[in-house]
């Protein structure tokens, strides 16, 4: 499992060996053991940091959100865009929240530019266009990336434990090569391949189900209403 904040610990000890063999000159070995002893709680990190309740994220108004308080909830992670041809999906994203939030469906929009430029606009730009357009009253985060060094520490976790989606029927398959062949952004298999891209991730957090760019909210509904 990918863990972002593992990953720059690491960074840091050997930073912090480099430091001790270049200014104290000390031999290799002696550097090593000091950035090792480091390992341990690294290590226990990764281990804690096991669900997506152990991250957190800044929404459209700059403010960090903890996903601690969705645990018990069902999740739907998606990344957005504004000037897509699934944008309409907003609309049926929308249509699930309002039809099963009070029973703990929660969906969470990051809205994403990294895909043929068609998330454009300002975080309060996009918000407005969600509000007006489609009605959006789920939560959307700050406008983010979702693929490469800078991704959102999120979507790399959600990547790991879901890296592939299906796609079903020839046009989706023929819309499948068409995301991959365009999608600057996409380096790894894992990699998310276009906007409304989707996550389902059940009550206790141990199930993620990924769900392709080209798969409906309305094809999804039969899974959230099982894991409800």
């Amino acid at each position: 499992m990918q863990n972002i904040a593992c990953d720059i610990k690491i960074k840091r000890y050997i930073c912090i060996a480099n430091d001790i063999i270049l200014n104290e000159n000390k031999s290799l070995i002696t550097a090593l053991t000091a950035a090792l002893m480091f390992l341990p709680a690294c290590a226990t990190n990764n281990k804690s940091m096991s669900k997506i309740y152990d991250f957190k994220a800044l929404n459209n108004k700059g403010v960090e959100v903890d996903f601690a308080q969705y645990e018990g909830k069902v999740l739907m992670i998606v990344n957005t865009a504004s000037k897509c041809g699934f944008t309409p999906q907003y609309d049926g994203l929308e249509a699930l929240y309002q039809k099963y939030k009070d029973q703990g469906l929660v969906i969470i929009g990051f809205p994403c530019d990294q895909f043929a430029g068609q998330e454009p606009g300002s975080n309060e730009e996009i918000e407005e266009f969600c509000r007006l357009n489609h009605g959006v009253t789920f939560p959307l985060m700050a406008k983010t990336e979702v693929n490469g060094p800078n991704a959102e520490p999120v979507f790399e976790y959600l990547k790991a434990n879901a890296p592939a989606e299906q796609y079903r029927g020839f046009k989706a398959k023929a819309s499948a090569k068409l995301f991959k062949a365009i999608s600057k952004s996409v380096e790894k298999d894992s990699d998310i391949k276009w906007n409304f891209t989707k996550f389902l991730i059940s009550r206790d957090g141990s199930t993620i189900k990924r769900y392709a760019p080209t798969t409906t909210p309305e094809d999804i509904e039969k899974d959230i209403k099982g894991v409800l």
